[in-house]
């Protein structure tokens, strides 16, 4: 697409964007998971959404089970060998109790009914199985990219963002989580992306999506085009980095 042409406009799109667009995890995360465990029978991944993570964790336990409320979500899911994708919600997981040695919720917890979903977690653990909450925030981008970029989330889109939101931009510090907790190490998601890869991420936010359906287009069009002139060459690849943060926990799934 040449500059002068109009960039897409992620900001109307939904639906398979984010199957398309959400970053995949490092698999440092998915092999410190799995050191972890107490074994590798079986992996439970819940609020997998179309499965960034569950797919990584596939290659290294017998089973995986991948768990999210939303039909559109599992349908857009990636056919991975080893694992099964289960439409339920976290406060009702449909498995067996004491099957799963590691559970994993990445940046979806702040979605769940934990009191009810830590219930779910002690019934289908495994003794010493282990729980992590992982999450990341907004990315960074580098120079004036990053002013716009965070010009725009602080103070454009940031009325917009469900009340929710504030757990994640807390890296879920701010979460109960009632598990003897284990240091994490320091782990980053990386990607080289062109503009249009970086707005379609954009597009899968809820804010985004709350802003266009209020009638506030304008907001995110203003915020497109000056994003695109500093962007330059719309297919030039741009460093886009999100620290992750991961709580672990061990769980005891008592008598």
């Amino acid at each position: 697409m040449p500059p002068s042409a109009a960039p897409h406009n992620w900001f109307e799109d939904n639906g398979e964007a984010y199957a398309r667009f959400r970053p995949d995890y490092p698999e440092r995360l998915a092999s410190f998971l799995a050191d972890r465990a107490p074994s590798l029978r079986r992996a439970v991944d819940v609020g997998c959404g179309s499965g960034q993570l569950t797919a990584l964790l596939a290659p290294l336990f017998d089973e995986v089970t991948g768990v999210d409320p939303s039909a559109d979500q599992i349908a857009h899911a990636a056919a991975v060998p080893g694992v099964r994708w289960v439409c339920a919600s976290a406060e009702a997981l449909p498995l067996p109790d004491r099957c799963a040695s590691l559970i994993t919720v990445a940046q979806a917890a702040h979605w769940f009914d934990l009191p009810a979903f830590y219930a779910e977690v002690r019934r289908i653990a495994v003794d010493g199985a282990v729980l992590a909450l992982v999450s990341y925030g907004p990315p960074r981008l580098q120079g004036a990219l990053q002013d716009r970029f965070r010009s725009f989330y602080d103070h454009e889109i940031g009325p917009w963002w469900p009340p929710e939101r504030r757990h994640v931009d807390s890296g879920y510090r701010d979460l109960g989580f009632p598990f003897p907790e284990q240091e994490a190490p320091e782990l980053e998601i990386r990607r080289l992306w062109v503009l249009d890869e970086f707005l379609g991420y954009l597009s899968t936010w809820s804010a985004v999506r709350n802003a266009r359906n209020a009638g506030c287009g304008t907001i995110l069009a203003r915020f497109s085009a000056d994003l695109s002139a500093l962007w330059g060459d719309p297919e030039t690849r741009r460093p886009v980095c999100w620290p992750l943060t991961v709580r672990l926990g061990v769980v005891n799934s008592g008598p």
